[in-house]
């Protein structure tokens, strides 16, 4: 999520009924399972994690609810406040800290690599220098940890126009342009695909790089009301789950994740 506290404030209501419909729904629980792939392993008893710009605790509920202490740091005060409630109703006071900072100058204290899980969802597409932006995201992660990253995947920008939109040419159009727009937070992006970003998490010093496509099939089904239906939802999410790590269908997706180990020294 992009670091403009305004513009989150406002679209808070937005936001978070994007979050409880189908698609914010699978988009956390696909991102959850495959992390939970990942944390073995990773070492006995509850794991630090670190949710850069984790917002209203989509990521860090579903971890903390797992018995792990979760970090959010996050520039926008309502979205941090919406976390802390959200962790207070689910009884995660304990295992919930929130940091109000801009994750590209984190605290001292939270800048050394002392956490075993690094989280960098949705940001990529909204910054000008990815390879700076990931080294520093890196940086709080401990030799051994996890760390994940998502953005908005360009490989499925032209076909989630022609599909949703029915404009071939507006399609045909997006597939020379890595520029695009949110709705929501009326802001530019820039994106990406996973083919550009793993050369780079490598030359971070990342190894396993593990990749993920989320929600391969939800945004190209038209039919958003049925969506809704419990019994449709549940099989949905069964096929999502099923191909999230599966060819050719996670480079189509309309998120691609990325999980990798930083290299121990």
């Amino acid at each position: 999520m992009p670091e403009a506290p305004g513009k989150f404030d406002t679209a808070m209501t937005t936001w978070q009924e994007w979050q409880d419909a189908p698609w914010g729904r699978l988009r956390y629980a696909i991102a959850e399972a495959n992390l939970v792939r990942h944390l073995d392993g990773l070492g006995d008893g509850p794991l630090r994690v670190l949710d850069l710009a984790g917002g209203d605790g989509g990521d860090a509920m579903r971890l903390a609810a797992r018995g792990h202490h979760v970090t959010i740091v996050d520039y926008a005060p309502a979205m941090l406040a919406a976390a802390t409630e959200r962790a207070a109703a689910g009884g995660l006071t304990q295992l919930i800290d929130c940091v109000q900072a801009d994750v590209t100058a984190l605290p001292a204290g939270l800048a050394e690599g002392r956490f075993d899980v690094v989280l960098y969802h949705n940001l990529l597409q909204y910054v000008d220098d990815v390879p700076a932006t990931l080294a520093r995201a890196l940086t709080p992660l401990r030799p051994g940890g996890l760390f994940s990253t998502m953005a908005i995947n360009r490989h499925s920008a032209a076909l989630n126009i022609a599909v949703r939109e029915m404009d071939p040419a507006a399609a045909l159009a997006a597939l020379d342009t890595d520029q695009a727009r949110t709705q929501m937070f009326d802001t530019a992006l820039t994106l990406h695909t996973a083919e550009e970003i793993i050369p780079l998490l490598r030359g971070l010093g990342c190894q396993d790089v593990q990749h993920y496509g989320i929600r391969s099939f939800c945004d190209y089904i038209t039919d958003d009301a049925r969506k809704h239906d419990p019994s449709f939802y549940a099989d949905l999410e069964r096929l999502e789950l099923a191909t999230t790590a599966l060819p050719p269908y996670m480079h189509t997706a309309r998120l691609f994740q990325l999980t990798a180990r930083k290299r121990d020294s």
